[in-house]
């Protein structure tokens, strides 16, 4: 399909936005610029990294390997892909300039409701036999309709107890748990297993599959502790923290089998952005287990730089590295390109550099020894080859697409 090009340009270019965003918050640390509100532009930049490049992105690459094609060539998936970009560019607009005001929730809601359709289309088009990548695929979009209960309790929560409320508080970790955890997670994982050539073991997945559901409503109750004090919340998020590590040691044993059959036919830039996924959710549940200590607990959202590494962990390395690795080896990213090669590397060299300084930072306050000297510069550079990767990346996507037109 000729428009699926198309999608992936336009992923590439929301993806591309949300990164530049994210380096003119770097940049102002730097050069404080007082006509350009901060907390507006860290909205603009969440909105359009998460439903700009990760839901959109999932949405291409779930049509591609789920749905059959006869069905995925109905204009129904073209229109509802241009609709749903349509509120991304809408919240891309809207929120540097007005934060959360009027057009930027009507853009919003748009995005869910069209979500909506998205999940019926899907529900309806999926081949009749389940195989484990579309059992995953399944509880992902339930966990992506789930989730959206969280922002529909915004506006209640708003209006009888204020935004420092906990009821407004639990209800946007409510919608950002399920959907990193839940749905995105779910999604790149059912994908993932898609590219396995040889059947899953059932006995393995089951056990996988029912344990990580388990794991990820359990864990829930760790951004809830925040809000509220309960002593068992912490021993049910540990209890979660558990299962998780055990249902990744299952997925480890699912794949184990196929793993040198599966490396075979990577390119080194499909090979690397793999690791890159797997080291992140190594450290991911690593991290997680550590939260099980109740004084870790307790400063893992007080300390800033902490908190914003655990999202680029999860956002960056775990999702973003599976779907490049997924792209780079169904050839929708082009791996013989020098200008792809050079662009793979700046990303994961800018992701790693970033995430190294983020987290020491963290340590450093957390110590209370101040500030790495040349912090802000440091991470600002690294930030800039996220930026210049993600443009050599989109360089080498459309020139390829412009050749394929003249040949």
């Amino acid at each position: 399909m000729n428009f699926q090009k198309t999608w992936i340009i336009c992923c590439f270019f929301n993806f591309l936005i949300a990164c530049a965003f994210g380096l003119l918050m770097r940049f102002m640390f730097l050069f404080p610029l007082d006509f350009i509100n901060y907390s507006f532009i860290l909205h603009a930049h969440s909105h359009a990294a998460m439903l700009g490049w990760v839901y959109m992105i999932i949405y291409v690459l779930v049509i591609h390997f789920f749905i059959p094609k006869e069905k995925s060539r109905k204009p129904v998936y073209n229109r509802l892909f241009w609709l749903t970009e349509l509120s991304v560019t809408g919240m891309m607009l809207a929120f540097p300039f007005q934060g959360y005001g009027l057009f930027s929730i009507a853009f919003s809601t748009m995005h869910i409701l069209l979500s909506y359709l998205f999940c019926r289309l899907i529900w309806k088009d999926l081949p009749k036999q389940k195989t484990s990548s579309q059992r995953l695929l399944i509880a992902s979009i339930l966990f992506m309709v789930f989730s959206t209960l969280g922002v529909w309790c915004l506006g209640p929560a708003v209006s009888t107890l204020g935004k420092q409320s906990a009821f407004y508080q639990i209800a946007i970790q409510f919608f950002l748990h399920f959907q990193f955890n839940g749905w995105f997670l779910l999604a790149v994982l059912a994908l993932f297993l898609k590219q396995f050539q040889h059947k899953i073991e059932e006995a393995k997945f089951r056990k996988f599959y029912i344990i990580f559901i388990i794991s990820t409503i359990l864990t829930v109750s760790f951004p809830i502790r925040w809000f509220i004090e309960a002593n068992i919340l912490s021993w049910i998020n540990a209890f979660g923290v558990v299962l998780q590590l055990t249902a990744f040691i299952y997925l480890y044993k699912m794949i184990q089998p196929q793993i040198n059959d599966f490396k075979a036919n990577l390119s080194k830039e499909a090979k690397m952005v793999y690791v890159l996924a797997l080291c992140s959710l190594f450290l991911k549940i690593g991290i997680q287990l550590l939260t099980v200590f109740p004084n870790i607990a307790a400063i893992s959202h007080q300390v800033r730089n902490f908190v914003i590494g655990f999202i680029h962990l999860t956002s960056l390395g775990i999702i973003t590295g599976f779907l490049f690795g997924i792209l780079l080896q169904n050839k929708m990213l082009f791996s013989n390109s020098l200008v792809l090669k050079i662009g793979v590397k700046c990303f994961v060299l800018g992701f790693v550099g970033t995430e190294v300084l983020l987290f020491l930072q963290g340590g450093f306050f957390f110590f209370n020894k101040g500030t790495i000297l040349g912090y802000y510069q440091s991470i600002f550079g690294f930030s800039v080859l996220l930026v210049l990767g993600l443009i050599l990346i989109t360089v080498s996507i459309i020139n390829k697409k412009q050749e394929s037109i003249h040949s």
